[in-house]
């Protein structure tokens, strides 16, 4: 198939809106794709988004990490279907060799409870080590789009090889709150921020909940992968702030964590490992998310699928379908709907060898009639 009929069958799946197909009242065949009910919110041709937030006035942020592509901005608002710079192309600014002050490559963003917005810059270009200045989070006003706080991390927080991946915020707790971010590397890592002093510090780095499981090998739509060896990846937090949620990307468990164990300087990782749970199977994911109910959802980037965990533990699939190639990161909206980047990750050349992506790439939502957790 040439790449324009491709491109041509990918556009037919992704805006159909999957009425010919069963719903979720009726009993579905094994195999079955469950594609109904979700809509596109931008098709993007050009750079393929990890990093997904919305603000409670509806505005859509993406990332773009600078993976290897030709990346103009690193961070972009979703305007009328288009990525547009954010804050500005100046702040985007960066190429090997210059200034690390300006965004090296953002992994994650993420509206904050007080309705600022938060850069997760890694400073790793291509999944290199991190450049000297590189990694730290960024905090802008959505009013005027100026830089408020740049915060690097303090001294011994990271390893030479950290990746900063995703990043979650409690503002109740201490003087300014906390931000929990995941440090992706293969021995991975919990690490915790005090946003009234701005030390970082990390936990439970190469416990075996924030390690890529050994020998992992995902299936992705049917094509067996080797080599994925990803820590501690996505990220979500209980609606009471109590519990961390957390999964390495090479791994199908999910696990939780105290959060109050985490801030404690004091408490050695062993007795901040008691306080983890395994919660069970969820398959391979990418990114979490949870809402006001105690839900926590997950990307299953085996199946194109997103499935969900409700309060009593039980799981259930959202949404399904064959155009949500490595759907990646989750976010959901004050308004009730759940948006979703899928990038077409295994077919880059950076985890694939070769060029074999297919654009465009989607951002897309589906209602599910939850709220997102804002703890201030």
């Amino acid at each position: 198939m040439s790449a324009t009929h491709e491109k041509e069958k990918v556009m037919t799946e992704i805006t159909s809106t999957g009425a010919e197909l069963l719903s979720h009242e009726t009993s579905l065949p094994l195999g079955a794709w469950v594609a109904d009910g979700y809509e596109v919110v931008a098709a993007l041709e050009d750079n393929m988004p990890t990093g997904l937030t919305v603000s409670d006035d509806g505005r859509v942020f993406v990332s773009f990490p600078r993976w290897g592509d030709d990346v103009p901005f690193t961070v972009a608002e979703i305007v009328d279907g288009k990525a547009v710079a954010y804050p500005d192309a100046q702040v985007n600014a960066w190429a090997p060799g210059t200034s690390s002050d300006n965004l090296v490559s953002v992994q994650s963003v993420v509206v904050a409870p007080d309705g600022t917005l938060w850069l997760l810059d890694t400073g790793a270009p291509s999944f290199e080590p991190w450049v000297d200045g590189g990694p730290k989070l960024v905090q802008v006003d959505l009013t005027s789009g100026e830089v408020i706080r740049v915060l690097h991390p303090t001294e011994g927080a990271l390893t030479a090889t950290s990746y900063l991946n995703d990043v979650r915020f409690d503002l109740s707790q201490g003087e300014a709150g906390y931000a929990y971010v995941t440090d992706s590397q293969p021995t991975g890592a919990l690490i915790v921020i005090d946003l009234a002093t701005g030390e970082w510090w990390s936990r439970l780095r190469g416990h075996a909940s924030t390690q890529a499981s050994d020998q992992f090998r995902a299936i992705v739509q049917g094509i067996v992968r080797d080599g994925y060896q990803v820590g501690a990846d996505g990220i979500a937090i209980s609606p009471d702030g109590s519990t961390l949620y957390y999964c390495p990307l090479s791994s199908r468990r999910l696990y939780s964590v105290s959060t109050e164990a985490l801030r404690d300087r004091d408490l050695p990782d062993l007795e901040v490992a008691s306080t983890i749970r395994d919660l069970g199977d969820k398959g391979a994911s990418d990114g979490l998310e949870s809402d006001t109910d105690g839900a926590v959802y997950a990307t299953a980037y085996e199946h194109s699928a997103v499935v969900k965990r409700s309060r009593d533990g039980s799981w259930s699939t959202v949404f399904h379908g064959p155009a949500l190639l490595w759907p990646d990161t989750l976010a959901i909206a004050a308004d009730g709907y759940l948006y979703l980047s899928a990038n077409q990750l295994p077919r880059s050349p950076l985890f694939n060898g070769t060029e074999d992506r297919v654009p465009p790439y989607l951002i897309v939502r589906t209602r599910i009639d939850a709220a997102p957790v804002r703890l201030r």
